[in-house]
């Protein structure tokens, strides 16, 4: 009985995964239920014994996909334990990269998801979600900015706008050279300046 429960969470914990992985790539509408449940090796049906509905599951892939900017600042910490700077430094670096510009399935929620949530219906559970991850972002790029004055949580918006706009700009522009140009220029004004 207990190994079923685990089959169950671990089922539910991949059709999450790749929920989220999928709808930062394709957006969540162009990608079926037939077509999620093939990605992790499962029947259309297994789908309804986790979720009622595809919209049931929009908020929970959306919270799994924010996560992945979560990973990128810990890791931009980590590697910088005494300096906040550094690690703000490295964590705009990787955001404003080829390789995540490349990479939008494993990349930031923000940005891939907006265009997707920017025609959805306003006030509905995927959009929801988005605002809490937006939100989230800018409170955790205000912590990393490790500034505590009036105007903090307006740089953070300021700064987050720059990176995503970049970002997609730059996916929109991918192949020519204004697509790296416009990643260059972007982490030119949000990273912090040498002290």
């Amino acid at each position: 009985m207990r190994s079923s429960r685990q089959d169950t969470e671990k089922h539910r914990e991949a059709i999450i995964d790749a929920a989220a992985r999928l709808a930062r790539e394709k957006g969540l509408d162009a990608v079926s239920i037939p077509e999620l449940m093939a990605e992790i090796g499962m029947t259309h049906g297994g789908f309804y014994k986790h979720f009622a509905s595809k919209e049931a599951l929009a908020p929970v892939a959306f919270e799994r996909a924010f996560g992945a900017v979560d990973g990128l600042l810990e890791a931009s910490a980590t590697n910088h334990p005494n300096d906040p700077t550094g690690a703000q430094r490295e964590f705009l670096a990787t955001y404003l990269s080829p390789a995540h510009r490349d990479n939008p399935g494993t990349g930031c929620a923000t940005s891939a998801l907006a265009g997707d949530v920017a025609r959805a219906d306003c006030g509905c559970v995927a959009q929801q979600a988005y605002v809490t991850g937006v939100e989230q972002m800018v409170s955790e790029l205000q912590a990393a900015q490790g500034d505590t004055s009036p105007d903090a949580h307006q740089q953070a918006l300021v700064k987050l706008s720059t990176m995503v706009g970049a970002l997609l700009l730059s996916r929109a522009t991918r192949g020519n050279a204004i697509s790296d140009d416009l990643l260059t220029a972007a982490l030119g004004v949000v990273s912090p300046k040498p002290e």
